[in-house]
């Protein structure tokens, strides 16, 4: 028996996405009194980086050479098969919501999907719900367990091992999307969304997209991430990939900076699990405030340049 985890990778690397549910793996793992075992596809270079988290074997589905979620399923299946694995262990992210649905029907498996808590006895585990107004504590009744974690819950967990890399082609059948070409959405050394640590985000109190600038300066000397409201990617301004929210991408960052966004309900969903909510609004009554952990009231367009000119000095400085 061991515990089983899917990673996912980019350009050959494991994601960080992957890497933190291989930490996370580990953990239970060593919690069951097993090993852990990992499961990637064609294109992963090596170990992809994983044996600094933790997993003893990493299977390659060799015959799977783009991220189909009906092939990975069956190869995922066939690598718990193999490893007489009871648990599996996703990332919460695009590919993890598609394949891990998919491989608990297989299995006959119970399923909780963003999960934000280490296991507890019988590997009790917690979720937020209500749009993370609110956590459930969830127990299985099944013997097969299918957990995805969400991402940025827990942080990096490295684990220094030395893993050994297995191919195998299961019986997966026909791949069924075709890959014509790939373009991502972050230029050279930005950050994504989904990874990003640190992240400043705007909304339509920015007046129009000239006036970005002063945004992308502040995050530029923040090492951060650029975000926006969904009103401000509906109308244009700024690439739909930036749009977090209910209805865009869920992020939790160490640090989410918010300027001149109201706070909607559908807002603080895709960003309450931020560790540190920081909110600039020139309106006292913004009901960003109630969710902030610190609360700057006053004109963007004079607050942010001087939080950048005071983190230029402070950088000079030290």
């Amino acid at each position: 028996m061991s515990v089983l985890v899917f990673v996912d990778h980019q350009n050959g690397k494991a994601s960080k996405a992957s890497l933190e549910a291989v930490g996370y793996a580990k953990k239970v793992a060593d919690q069951l009194g097993t090993d852990l075992a990992a499961i990637s596809y064609a294109g992963i270079n090596a170990d992809g980086g994983i044996g600094a988290y933790g997993a003893n074997r990493l299977h390659v589905a060799s015959n799977v050479s783009v991220p189909d979620s009906g092939q990975l399923a069956k190869a995922v299946e066939a690598a718990a098969s193999a490893e007489g694995a009871d648990v599996v262990i996703f990332s919460h992210d695009d590919l993890g919501k598609a394949v891990a649905p998919r491989v608990a029907v297989r299995l006959k498996a119970g399923l909780v999907t963003g999960v934000t808590s280490m296991p507890g006895d019988g590997l009790e585990v917690t979720k937020n719900v209500f749009s993370g107004k609110a956590k459930a504590m969830v127990s299985y009744k099944t013997d097969k367990k299918v957990i995805s974690i969400l991402p940025n819950a827990f942080g990096m967990m490295p684990n220094e091992t030395t893993t050994e890399v297995k191919e195998f082609s299961p019986e997966v059948g026909s791949a069924g999307i075709t890959v014509k070409e790939v373009n991502t959405t972050a230029s050279d050394g930005e950050i994504p969304l989904p990874e990003a640590d640190l992240v400043v985000s705007a909304g339509r109190g920015m007046k129009g997209p000239e006036h970005w600038g002063i945004i992308e300066d502040l995050a530029k000397e923040l090492g951060a991430a650029t975000a926006c409201s969904r009103p401000v990617s509906d109308i244009g301004w700024r690439p739909h990939h930036e749009h977090v929210g209910q209805t865009g991408v869920a992020i939790r960052p160490t640090l989410y900076i918010a300027v001149g966004i109201s706070g909607a309900i559908q807002h603080l969903a895709g960003v309450n699990g931020s560790k540190v909510i920081v909110v600039v609004n020139k309106d006292p009554e913004a009901p960003f405030f109630k969710a902030a952990d610190y609360g700057i009231v006053g004109d963007a367009f004079e607050v942010v340049p001087k939080l950048t000119a005071a983190l230029k000095s402070f950088k000079a400085n030290h």
